[in-house]
């Protein structure tokens, strides 16, 4: 008799995930790739955080540690939101956590009962709404378009069918890179305050911004889980570290949560991303790249017949509209990489309801290979 699989398994796969595999296998077979599919810095850690992680590794046994994580980052993240934000956090809501992946988990267990309902943005990242799935938890697809920026509003919210028990926000968002402005911010926060839902800010793109500074859900509220990454402007991707600040009323059950699941976040990556916060003059200096990245394909994309553009306010994608292009955008990724060797992703990934009629293409390449790229898909839909 065949043995049971468990239903919170059978969630959709991570369709980027698929698409880093073929490009793999593509390069394997001898092909010239050019990844505009994955959203990760094509730069190593700064050189501080290297250092640190030697020093770390000559001078400290790596055991574990307390389930919140070393102090001198926590400390350093409450420094962090002082010096960038002028917002004052105490320590005890600080919690590091193993990837921004592992501050979802704890924030949606913390928050939510199976069968509770949140509002997520979408196009949105998939991993919200598969995460929820997996813990039965249902994930409400909140379908938003240029109009509002591809931002949910209260207006929107209100046409939800049912009763909700929270709201995921990204900004900057994953796949459009638009923002959520500080009234906006403080607009959605007031309304979740008056409908008692549980607001869970995804802050992982800050840092990534091209025309004004992103706004922290802290500066507008004290009852939001804000959840936030050393994957992307700190160029930390695979040393899997986050960290979430959370309200008063969460902090045990965070913690004791972490403590089960987790036991702690990755020793060695803590004490490296200590020295993070002192690498501002190099990681600046990658998004002066992605911003110049940004400026080639805004101006390049619509010459190869991609011009309805999400405003890519941050982050480093760019979330193309290519109804008159195709009515399969997954099938149309699959050709464009096996034709030129662009890798990007399917929309369908970011938005199941009207995704196949969009492509993602990040930038967190060279600029080297953004130009390529972008002379490639010219030369393919010439």
């Amino acid at each position: 008799m065949p043995l049971k699989v468990a239903k919170r398994g059978i969630i959709p796969p991570f369709i980027v995930m698929d698409v880093m595999r073929a490009a793999g296998e593509a390069e394997a077979r001898g092909n010239h790739i050019l990844h505009m599919e994955v959203g990760q810095p094509s730069t190593p850690a700064p050189k501080g955080v290297l250092d640190a992680a030697r020093e770390a590794l000559s001078s400290d046994k790596l055991g574990y540690t307390d389930a919140f994580g070393v102090l001198p980052l926590r400390q350093r993240i409450v420094k962090y939101y002082r010096d960038e934000y002028d917002v004052a956090v105490n320590l005890e809501r600080i919690v590091v956590t193993t990837g921004s992946s592992g501050a979802f988990l704890l924030a949606f267990l913390s928050s939510f009962d199976p069968g509770d309902r949140v509002a997520l943005a979408s196009p949105g990242y998939p991993a919200y709404r598969n995460i929820l799935k997996s813990l039965n938890i249902e994930p409400v697809c909140v379908l938003v378009g240029p109009e509002t920026n591809f931002q949910p509003t209260p207006e929107i919210l209100d046409r939800v069918e049912g009763r909700l028990d929270g709201l995921i926000i990204a900004s900057p968002s994953n796949p459009t890179g638009t923002m959520i402005h500080k009234e906006e911010m403080k607009v959605l926060a007031n309304y979740c305050a008056k409908k008692g839902l549980r607001l869970i800010s995804d802050e992982i793109y800050h840092g990534i911004t091209y025309e004004e500074p992103a706004t922290p859900a802290l500066a507008v509220s004290d009852d939001a889980i804000i959840i936030n990454s050393f994957s992307k402007y700190f160029s930390m991707t695979g040393w899997r570290l986050g960290w979430m600040v959370v309200p008063d009323s969460l902090i045990r059950p965070v913690e004791c949560l972490a403590q089960n699941l987790f036991i702690s976040p990755p020793t060695l990556s803590q004490f490296a991303a200590v020295a993070a916060f002192d690498c501002g003059e190099e990681l600046d200096g990658n998004v002066q790249r992605y911003a110049r990245n940004r400026e080639l394909l805004l101006r390049e994309l619509p010459k190869a017949g991609f011009d309805k553009l999400a405003s890519a306010e941050g982050a480093f994608y760019i979330y193309a509209d290519v109804a008159h292009l195709t009515d399969d955008s997954q099938s149309y990724c699959q050709r464009m990489l096996a034709e030129t060797g662009v890798a990007a992703t399917p929309g369908i990934d970011f938005d199941p309801d009207r995704g196949h009629h969009f492509i993602r293409f990040s930038f967190s390449g060279s600029t080297e290979d953004m130009d390529a790229a972008a002379r490639r898909l010219l030369d393919w839909t010439a």
